[in-house]
């Protein structure tokens, strides 16, 4: 079992910057990438940014150019610096661990941190 745990949401203004974190815990072994998506009321959970451990990082549309994604591997940690916020990046933010098992590929979701950005 893995758990993870985000943290850094809230509520901000158009153009601030907020900067997510998301600890892991548990059966850690095997991880491959963390990352992030996003999910705003009524649309499909979408990507946001994504790194694997050999630092290959995949960054959605939306994001590019205002977010950037780090990892500390040691830590099994993985954060969402996010910059010039704007209403549309108004969602739920999951964060995303996947894992290379035995029997295959593994996807693990953390609750979710609610990101709101007002006009």
């Amino acid at each position: 079992q893995v758990q993870l745990v985000e943290s850094g949401g809230g509520l901000v203004q158009a153009g601030e910057s907020l900067r997510l974190s998301c600890e892991a815990s548990g059966s850690t072994f095997g991880v491959t990438a963390m990352g992030w998506f996003r999910q705003a009321p009524g649309k499909q959970r979408e990507l946001v940014a994504i790194q694997s451990n050999n630092g290959q990082t995949t960054v959605g549309e939306s994001a590019k150019g205002r977010f950037a994604i780090s990892r500390d591997i040691a830590k099994n940690t993985v954060y969402l610096q996010m910059n010039g916020l704007k209403v549309g990046d108004s969602a739920v933010y999951y964060c995303y661990m996947q894992r290379s098992l035995s029997h295959g590929l593994q996807s693990s979701w953390g609750q979710g941190t609610q990101v709101t950005v007002s006009s």
